[in-house]
């Protein structure tokens, strides 16, 4: 099949009929008025490099995209060289060749036909290319400028001949097994018997493959002589101002082109019956006032579509190797000539086409070709599209004619034709850009132009959170929404890592608060630390946001993180702590699973941990202060202890065998004669573990909650009640009775103490609640906290209820001191105070 504007139609029309043939160029090219619509959008946005659609696609979608459909298009245009290639030793042959049953050298038929001499004909075909690649891009011009100037001339030569020529018989010479056979094409003038023959389709067996043409076949043959629209955006690194020519030439091409081919359609149609144009690519030449010159025609704009394909497949070759996205791979393609033209680039793409000569037959590869350039335009168009849709203030093109629906139409048109043309094919590309996607995403290192994609997640993001209706919150869709202070990570990775699986997939935030006064400094100190605790949050793999403040105190900086932290209905409504005692910091970050084979990594710019006989940020009563804030702020607490000491990966390693338990204690202890199991805070509590129990590290953990009876109080009844609640709340957990009448005889006997004496010291330790008619001795809470341990084997975890901190606040030392005493010695330990409601036996 002969690859040119002219012949091009004619084989349309031979097999598609006018109204067909009609039909695809206005689908060809409502695809091609798409894309370039979008080309021209992102080629005037900003300043153009090397690359054409390469360029646009990856500095707008990203290196992961750019690069995948960066080797995709230089595989189109490589494809497409060789096929221009292919197509004028076709025409060469078809002119010079000697037909079967001839010697050579008979006539102007001089040139042998077989398959290895038609190879060495594209192969020197493809030398003539090469060198004039090789010289660089300015006699690429000159030489593309003259052969502009004699297809122009050829087509008006054409054109003319049209109406000069008078009506003629034309022999045609068939390959037959056999020798060859004859049949006879005419060219009838102007007829309207001839038109109307033309105007349905006729499909029919292709001479040159023997294969039946299609629809899809012929609009695949067809679709390659459109595709040189990217030529100029190939050439942006070649050209001194891209911006202004590359949407002047392309819109112009694309007219002009539209017009030939529609204008050549119906002439042929209406001069030439389907015989000469199925059987005879090459009768332009026999109806023609000056046949020399169109064989001079067709020959020229065969080679140019050639040069320009193989030029354009070594400028995107170039490009890649520049980026770096594949490393060493095209390391040789960065090679260029004191002039600036990649030479190396050139040769690596003329190497390629070579191979693609093999195939050596045209139906071969232009179904492949044109699925890869389809994909191209599909993925310009999403290119610009995401820049449209992402509402960028920075996206402001001078070219103004085009808007999200013209990208939408291009990429549904690329997408439809490519399964229509071939699935096959159309699977198989998509294919390998997923696999070169993926290598992209995981091996190519970052880049600085910026992520389309974070774009696209702000702009959906701002809308769902204006979406977000805080006052449409209700107690079934509830979810730990988690701020986590943190004052040095190096003591804190195995909590912050325990949080994680404690948010169920809610807002988790890492605060920290920097005691330093703004005033008295240069610049913004926390700017520098924030790529720090990011790349903690990336090496630990947690899903985390990271909220740093500045201020006097750390109770000042937790109350303007409860403040300001999240947004619109994403704010944290439970704040985790990590115990307030004298315990020296450990750096447990060397020692985390996420470090173990980065070791060189650790520091990630965080200072050492405190040395113990430093003076610690807070003091006792600042800390329960935090407490005391939180719980007037409506924010659940936690408090966490001997976290560090979690190794949650040997509780994973042991789960198979022996499953681990988390121990819950629904009452509160410090609080015995007020002991309810179905209070807001019981409950609050009784979900976290559950939350922590439905993650999946934790799914074989087993739930363990210790009922605390005394003698005579129906403890069975009470066991029954509790039982009904855990169905109700869809809790499965192993209810465990837990006598502790000697426990509170100790609370009892403290109560009945008379006032004087040995008693006065003993109301002095003690802690007055907010109802100021209960009082907690030490001996009490050492007690409790006995009844804890005995009730083995040890637990991964334990939760505890939290009591509100006293409403004196003189009593805050008391008070930590008391849960110092309870949680003493007893393991990875959370104190959970609920101020919400969080559980719900409804639908």
């Amino acid at each position: 099949m002969l690859v040119s504007t002219w012949s091009l139609a004619g084989f349309v029309v031979g097999h598609a009929g006018l109204y067909q043939a009609l039909a695809m160029f206005a689908v060809a090219y409502f695809i091609i008025g798409m894309t370039v619509l979008s080309v021209c959008a992102i080629a005037t946005n900003g300043a153009l490099d090397a690359g054409g659609a390469y360029y646009m696609i990856s500095r707008a979608l990203g290196p992961e995209f750019g690069g995948s459909i960066g080797i995709m298009f230089f595989l189109a245009n490589v494809c497409g060289s060789a096929l221009y290639v292919l197509g004028l030793v076709e025409a060469v042959v078809d002119s010079f060749g000697v037909p079967p049953g001839q010697k050579v050298g008979t006539g102007v038929h001089v040139l042998p036909q077989s398959y290895w001499y038609e190879l060495l004909y594209g192969t020197i075909l493809l030398a003539l290319c090469l060198v004039v690649c090789l010289v660089g891009a300015s006699i690429y011009a000159k030489a593309t400028f003259l052969i502009f100037l004699i297809v122009a001339g050829v087509l008006g030569t054409i054109l003319i001949s049209f109406f000069a020529t008078r009506p003629i018989g034309v022999p045609i010479r068939l390959p037959h097994f056999n020798g060859s056979e004859i049949e006879n094409g005419s060219f009838t003038g102007f007829s309207l018997a001839t038109l109307r023959d033309n105007l349905g389709g006729g499909y029919g067996v292709d001479y040159t493959t023997g294969q039946m043409m299609s629809f899809s076949s012929v609009f695949a043959v067809m679709f390659n002589g459109c595709t040189g629209i990217m030529a100029g955006s190939n050439m942006s690194g070649d050209l001194k101002r891209p911006s202004y020519s590359i949407p002047r030439g392309t819109i112009s091409a694309v007219l002009f082109t539209y017009l030939v081919y529609n204008l050549l359609a119906f002439f042929m149609c209406a001069t030439c019956n389907r015989t000469l144009l199925q059987k005879d690519y090459g009768f332009l030449r026999d109806i023609s006032i000056f046949p020399p010159l169109v064989t001079v025609g067709i020959y020229a704009a065969t080679l140019s579509a050639a040069m320009s394909n193989l030029i354009g497949a070594s400028r995107i070759l170039y490009a890649l190797a520049r980026d770096d996205l594949f490393g060493r791979a095209l390391a040789l393609a960065k090679k260029t000539s004191a002039s600036g033209n990649p030479i190396m680039a050139v040769i690596l793409s003329w190497l390629v086409v070579q191979l693609v000569l093999f195939s050596g037959k045209l139906n071969t590869i232009a179904g492949v070709v044109t699925t890869f350039f389809l994909l191209v335009y599909a993925t310009v168009n999403l290119a610009c599209l995401a820049l449209e849709w992402a509402s960028a203030p920075n996206f402001r093109p001078t070219f103004r004619y085009f808007t999200w629906h013209t990208c939408l139409l291009g990429i549904a048109g690329c997408c439809v034709m490519m399964f229509l043309i071939s699935p096959v094919s159309a699977s198989a590309s998509l294919g390998f850009l997923l696999l070169l996607l993926l290598a992209l995403h995981y091996l190519s290192p970052s880049s600085t132009w910026g992520y389309i994609s974070q774009a696209l997640i702000f702009h959906q993001v701002r809308k769902y959170l204006l979406m977000l209706d805080v006052r449409k919150d209700h107690v079934k869709f509830w979810r730990p929404q988690m701020l986590l202070m943190v004052q040095n990570p190096r003591g804190s990775a195995r909590l912050i890592d325990f949080v994680n699986d404690l948010k169920k997939s809610g807002l988790y935030v890492l605060g920290h608060v920097e005691l330093q006064d703004l005033d008295a400094l240069p610049s913004d100190p926390l700017q520098p630390q924030q790529d720090s605790w990011l790349g903690l949050v990336d090496k630990l793999n947690v899903k985390a946001f990271v909220s740093l403040t500045l201020a006097p105190s750390v109770r000042h900086g937790v109350r303007q993180l409860l403040f300001t932290s999240g947004l619109g209905g994403m704010r944290p409504n439970t704040l985790v702590l990590g115990f307030y005692d004298d315990a020296a910091p450990q750096d447990g970050l060397a020692q985390h699973p996420a470090f173990t084979s980065a070791r060189e990594e650790v520091p990630l710019g965080f200072p050492p941990v405190r040395a113990p006989a430093a003076p610690k940020l807070l003091s006792a009563r600042e800390y329960v202060g935090i407490v005391a804030d939180a719980l007037k702020m409506l924010r659940n607490v936690l408090l966490a202890r001997h976290l560090e000491s979690l190794d949650k990966a040997w509780e994973l390693r042991r789960a198979a065998s022996s499953p681990p338990s988390i121990h819950v204690w629904p009452v509160n202890l410090l609080r015995p004669d007020s002991a309810r199991y179905a209070d807001t805070c019981s409950l609050f509590l009784l979900q976290m573990a559950c939350v922590l129990n439905m993650t999946r590290a934790w799914r074989r953990a087993h739930l363990r909650l210790f009922l605390c009876v005394e003698a005579g109080a129906m403890p069975h009844a009470q066991e029954d009640k509790l039982r009904q609640l855990l169905k109700d709340l869809r809790i499965q957990a192993q209810i465990q009775l837990v006598p502790w009448d000697a426990v509170v005889s100790l609370h009892w006997q403290a109560q009945r103490a008379p006032p004087g004496g040995p008693a006065l010291a003993e109301e002095e330790s003690a802690v007055n609640f907010p109802a100021n008619a209960t009082q907690v001795s030490d001996e009490y809470v050492c007690a409790a906290n006995k009844l804890i341990l005995e009730q083995g084997p040890a637990p991964a975890v334990r939760f505890l209820y939290l009591p509100r901190p006293p409403a004196d606040t003189s009593l805050y030392p008391l008070y930590l001191h008391h849960l110092d005493l309870l949680t003493r010695d007893l393991g990875p330990t959370v104190l959970v105070h609920g101020v919400s409601a969080v559980t719900s036996t409804q639908l």
